[in-house]
């Protein structure tokens, strides 16, 4: 026997904890199905699930208690009719583009989309027959220039990684809808709990949910949010193809979905606090946030942001020795890519992100040297902000 909670109240700290969950035979929390294969009692069972007159399990890449699980809880906290879980973020990313645009259609994705998702949609798709045309992130006189007969699909991302610039959802669903094409925005910075795009009309959300809907750097996972018609490409796709995450990392997931308003709400309060530390120091050359006045989108994130994320970039004000020397400095926060766990993790985009690019090609993109990007933690902020001014401490 088990027994979905299916409530919402709308507020996120209870339905964080109770949407959802799975409670076979009693149990508090939602078990771990970890099998590959279910069990038909007989074939009578068989042709009845086969004619869609009774519900049962398959075959794990088809359907999965404690998959399902997750997915409700997500949903619930995005405000979304439908979830569909892949195996990573960029199996959502790729599910999304690949399972909604087909050959001799075209897109347009703003520049200042993770590496990978640009890499997907300007040399991976193409090989399909599929276009796009990247355009500058906030220009959507430029975006509407680009939508062709035949484009089918606007993408952001909101914040964006790593200069978190904030798209206008107003203006970006308003192309869609006037051009009649699919918007969808990465969400992951922003999580559900600082921002519901689908709220304001977007079609589709993705996160990665490795970030902070997990919240404890051990799981890899991604989501796709949406209408559940409009999604039905996207979980034939998953269905096909097989990017399915596993029970034991949607067990991890549900875990830490009940404590994730908590989470965020305590990371937002100490990034602001880092932000505003940092832009007073004469050895920080710019500070890159989205609660700061001086952040070119901070009007835009004010008014339909509930909180304004858990990553600080930031500039040395020296060179790339000047950089490194502050990051060797650094004890508390760890040198790690990634972001969204409990520990605050620094990471140097110009030599650990984009290391593979030439310096021409990285400042082409906007990744110079003295560029730092800090994922805020949960530890005491003094802490951080103590850790932080040893590194500065350190140039001359």
């Amino acid at each position: 026997m088990s027994e979905y909670i299916d409530e919402p109240t709308g507020r996120c700290d209870t339905d964080a904890v109770h949407c959802g969950e799975q409670r076979w035979l009693g149990s508090l929390t939602t078990p771990i199905a970890l099998t590959s294969t279910f069990v038909f009692k007989d074939m009578n069972e068989v042709q009845a699930f086969g004619q869609g007159q009774a519900d049962h399990y398959e075959y794990g890449r088809y359907g999965n208690p404690t998959r399902e699980a997750a997915e409700r809880k997500l949903a619930v906290l995005e405000n979304a009719d439908r979830c569909i879980l892949f195996d990573s973020g960029m199996s959502a990313v790729s599910a999304t583009l690949m399972a909604l645009c087909s050959q001799g259609q075209h897109l347009v994705i703003t520049d200042d989309a993770y590496k990978q998702t640009l890499n997907i949609v300007t040399k991976i798709l193409p090989r399909f027959g599929i276009e796009a045309t990247v355009v500058p992130m906030g220009d959507y006189q430029a975006m509407a220039a680009a939508i062709r007969e035949n484009t089918v699909m606007l993408f952001s991302e909101s914040p964006t990684n790593p200069y978190l610039n904030i798209a206008d959802v107003e203006c970006f669903v308003g192309l869609a809808r006037k051009y009649k094409v699919l918007s969808v925005i990465d969400s992951t910075f922003a999580t559900p709990y600082n921002q519901r795009p689908l709220e304001q009309g977007v079609d589709i959300v993705i996160h990665s949910t490795t970030k902070y809907l997990g919240g404890h750097n051990d799981i890899l996972g991604g989501a796709v949010f949406g209408k559940a018609g409009l999604l039905d490409p996207v979980y034939q796709w998953r269905r096909a193809t097989g990017g399915v995450i596993d029970p034991m990392s949607c067990y991890l997931l549900i875990r830490g979905l009940k404590t994730f308003s908590l989470r965020v709400d305590r990371l937002n309060k100490t990034a602001m606090q880092v932000a505003e530390f940092l832009e007073k120091q004469p050895k920080v050359r710019k500070v890159y946030y989205p609660g700061l006045p001086s952040h070119r989108h901070h009007e835009i994130a004010r008014r339909q942001m509930r909180g304004f994320g858990a990553v600080v970039t930031f500039e040395i004000n020296g060179d790339l020795a000047d950089t490194l020397n502050f990051i060797n400095g650094l004890k508390l926060c760890l040198l790690a890519p990634s972001l969204g766990g409990p520990e605050t993790l620094v990471t140097h985009p110009a030599l650990m992100s984009y290391y593979r690019e030439t310096r021409e090609e990285r400042y082409r993109l906007g990744i110079v040297d003295e560029l730092v990007r800090l994922s805020v933690g949960l530890e005491d902020p003094e802490d951080i902000l103590a850790d932080l001014q040893r590194g500065l401490d350190r140039l001359a």
